[in-house]
C-alpha cells in the first residue's frame, strides 16, 4: 500500500494536450470539513473525446467528478481551492447560474434514477425546464434521443407508461437519453454499468462509443476493462491525487508512473 510521501508527481502525456479542452482542471483541491479529498488536481478534459477516470474506491474520482458541474455544493462544509474552467469561464465563478451550468454538462449516475413519470415525460423533462413546450418539437427529441440510447424500438409503443416499469438496463440507458435530450456539452458518468448485467454493460458501452465525436464524455469507473475498451484517455487517481493521464492504450500497456502499472496489472486497489 502505498502512502502519498510514496506517489510521485501527477505525469501527463503530452497527448492529453493534443486537442482542444472542453474543460480545464487547474491546481484544484476541494475538503470536506477539514478533511482534503482532493489535492492540487491539473487536468485538461479534450473536446469530443471519452476520458476514463480510473483509481480504488475513495480515492477522489467521484468527488472530482461531481465537482466538474457543481453537484457537491449540496454537501455541507465543502470548500475547494483552484479552479476548473469550461471554455473561458470559471465554473465557480461568483455570479454563475448553475442551473445554467447544469444544462451544459448532463449526468447519469451510477444507480438509474429515472423520475416517475412516463417514459416520454421522462425525456421531455430537460426541454420543459428550457420553456420548450411545442408538441412537434418534444416528439422528434424523444424519438431522437431514445434512438440515440438504442432504446427506442423497446419502448416506442409504450411511450405513456411509467419508466420506472422498465428494467434497470432499460432504466440507465433511458437516463442517458434524458441526460442527451437537452443537447448539453458534456456529458459525466458516474459509474454507469456497476448495477447492471453483462448484457446492459455492453449495451451502455456501445452507447458510450457512439457519443464520440458528439459529446465530451468523463466516465468514472472501477473497471480495467471498461477503460480499456470505450476511453481515449485514461486518467488514474490515487489518495486524492492525480498520478498519470495519457491515452488510454498507452497507460494499459506503458504507463510511466509505477504506481499506475501497479494498479493495472492487479498489485492493488
Amino acid at each position: 500500500m502505498l502512502s502519498p510521501a510514496d506517489l510521485p508527481p501527477s505525469f501527463l502525456h503530452p497527448e492529453c494536450r493534443a486537442k482542444p479542452a472542453q474543460i480545464s482542471i487547474q491546481d484544484f483541491n476541494l475538503w470536506y470539513g477539514k478533511s482534503q479529498a482532493l489535492f492540487n488536481i491539473n487536468l485538461p478534459i479534450l473536446q469530443h473525446e471519452i476520458t476514463s477516470f480510473i483509481g480504488p474506491s475513495g480515492c477522489g474520482k467521484s468527488t472530482l467528478l461531481r465537482s466538474i458541474n457543481r453537484l457537491n455544493d449540496l454537501i455541507d462544509n465543502v470548500t475547494v481551492g483552484g479552479d476548473i474552467r469550461m471554455g473561458e469561464r470559471s465554473v465557480y465563478e461568483r455570479h454563475l447560474d448553475v442551473t445554467s451550468l447544469r444544462k451544459r454538462i448532463g449526468m447519469v449516475f451510477q444507480k438509474s434514477n429515472p423520475f416517475p413519470m412516463s417514459i416520454y415525460e421522462n425525456i421531455c423533462y430537460p426541454l420543459r425546464i428550457s420553456g420548450i413546450n411545442q408538441r412537434s418539437t418534444l416528439d422528434e427529441a424523444v424519438e431522437t434521443s431514445l434512438r440515440s440510447a438504442a432504446l427506442w424500438e423497446e419502448v416506442k409503443d409504450r411511450l405513456k407508461r411509467s419508466a420506472l416499469d422498465l428494467s434497470g438496463g432499460q432504466q440507465q440507458r433511458l437516463c442517458i437519453a434524458r441526460a442527451i435530450a437537452g443537447n448539453p456539452e458534456v456529458l459525466l458518468m458516474d459509474e454507469p454499468c456497476s448495477a447492471l448485467d453483462p448484457i446492459s454493460t455492453a449495451k451502455i458501452e456501445e452507447l458510450i462509443l457512439e457519443m464520440r465525436g458528439r459529446f465530451t464524455v468523463v466516465i468514472v469507473t472501477h473497471s480495467m476493462a471498461q477503460a480499456s475498451r470505450v476511453s481515449d484517455l485514461t486518467a488514474f487517481f490515487y489518495l486524492g491525487r492525480l498520478i498519470e493521464a495519457g491515452p488510454t492504450q498507452r497507460l494499459f500497456e506503458n504507463a510511466d508512473c509505477k504506481a499506475t502499472q501497479d494498479y493495472i496489472s492487479g498489485r492493488f486497489g
